[in-house]
């Protein structure tokens, strides 16, 4: 998943924010409020994690202003404030989850899976296309009796176009879902990445899913390959 982390505390931003990144995930972290709020108009992200007491603007308003602008991806608020008002204000600013400091990590990387579990996609530690399987854990992809272990970028990819299924997704929007804030992909780096996970894929025979859309972008289409195998 993409996570949007804002957390002004350095010394708490950079483990969790690592933490997020070895488990798979592609993690912006920020420290600021107003910084976060100009990141969400930006970017998608599937998940927000949003300290409380930040500088500029605070993650409840940040919360609130995020559900009023129609925005639905979970939120999970990580915060010092321990009171169950606090807890009961939190959650009916719109956040899904709430989670109060010291964070054990462990806890942490289990509730942004369950949060992960929403998609309708979901197949128990998998996502799931017709018969096509991405099992999250361990990076493999399924399908009949074939499997392909993928690489934490081509998992990457393929999570990011099962998770918008039969969505067309620019070129611009696979970057700014796969890439860093702040980082410059080079100009041929999606499409060399498309052709690495097709190479994957055909061992387990999808790589025509992955269709181009030409002038537009890229979407997975099981029926893709109907078209060009009818």
């Amino acid at each position: 998943m993409r996570i949007l982390l804002v957390e002004d505390d350095v010394a708490q931003l950079e483990p969790l924010q690592t933490a997020l990144s070895q488990a798979g995930h592609i993690v912006d972290g920020v420290e600021d409020g107003a910084i976060a709020k100009w990141v969400i108009c930006q970017r998608d992200y599937d998940l927000l994690i949003l300290d409380w007491m930040l500088p500029e603007i605070s993650g409840l308003d940040l919360c609130r202003q995020y559900r009023q602008a129609g925005k639905t991806a979970p939120v999970l608020m990580l915060t010092a404030k321990d009171t169950t008002l606090d807890k009961v204000t939190g959650l009916d600013a719109g956040a899904d989850d709430y989670l109060v400091k010291p964070t054990d990590v462990f806890e942490l990387l289990a509730r942004v899976r369950a949060l992960g579990r929403r998609s309708p996609l979901w197949q128990g530690e998998t996502l799931q296309i017709a018969d096509l399987q991405l099992h999250l854990s361990t990076l493999i992809v399924e399908r009949g009796q074939a499997t392909v272990e993928l690489s934490a970028r081509e998992f990457q990819l393929l999570e990011y176009l099962m998770r918008h299924p039969h969505q067309v997704l620019s070129r611009d929007q696979i970057e700014q879902a796969l890439w860093e804030w702040g980082s410059e992909p080079e100009s041929n780096a999606t499409t060399t990445l498309v052709r690495r996970l097709r190479q994957r894929l055909q061992v387990v025979g999808a790589a025509d899913w992955i269709e181009t859309v030409y002038g537009i972008g890229y979407r997975i289409n099981p029926e893709a390959s109907k078209k060009l195998h009818p």
